[in-house]
């Protein structure tokens, strides 16, 4: 009796450490993983049509996405609907019909090139105070880096929001306050001042 009064103590002490390290890893496991519950859940068909619509990916971006495989890795640097509209004078209403369809098309992809990368760039992963760099599909080099208020700028643009977005199953996503883009291409989306009986 004795003998087995010795034991179930050092059993109890046992099953409580047991049960102490089970509760510590579960506490760990589920405070690293939180963030990315957000990321899980878009990946979700459903909510995949809520966050183009809260966060304003619009129809070019959509458009844009879907020129990307799904099955490799990319982020892409996309540029906001107003970005669209101000800076490419791109508008759902005409830019999608007759002849205008294909420039819009043939612009899109020009967009593709520079703000597309082939890899995942979290916004977490890029460190406060310091640049980074990568080369965009189109060879165009990204400059990168993070604010004190968490948002990433991108060779001087801003980002929209603090948090990646997740589209289809390997594209990261974050929305722009303007595009992306080489000084050529820049030039050749102006507006032709001319055009409007500015020239004489």
């Amino acid at each position: 009796m004795k003998a087995r009064r010795g034991q179930f103590p050092k059993n109890q002490v046992a099953f409580v450490c047991a049960i102490l390290c089970v509760s510590c890893a579960l506490v760990l496991f589920v405070s690293v993983f939180r963030l990315p519950d957000v990321t899980i859940a878009s990946f979700r068909p459903e909510n995949r049509r809520a966050v183009g619509r809260y966060q304003k990916i619009g129809k070019f971006g959509e458009m844009v996405i879907e020129m990307l495989p799904e099955d490799l890795q990319f982020t892409v640097f996309l540029p906001s609907e107003k970005a669209f509209e101000r800076d490419l004078r791109l508008h759902l209403n005409d830019s999608l019909v007759g002849d205008k369809a294909n420039d819009t098309y043939a612009i899109l992809t020009r967009v593709l090139g520079f703000s597309a990368v082939p890899r995942t760039i979290n916004a977490v992963n890029v460190p406060y105070g310091q640049e980074v760099d990568f080369d965009s599909l189109a060879g165009f080099t990204l400059y990168i880096s993070r604010g004190a208020d968490g948002v990433l700028v991108v060779n001087r643009i801003r980002s929209n929001n603090n948090v990646d977005l997740q589209q289809r199953s390997k594209i990261l996503v974050h929305i722009m306050d303007g595009v992306i883009m080489d000084a050529e291409f820049e030039q050749s989306v102006l507006p032709d001042y001319n055009e409007d009986g500015g020239g004489g």
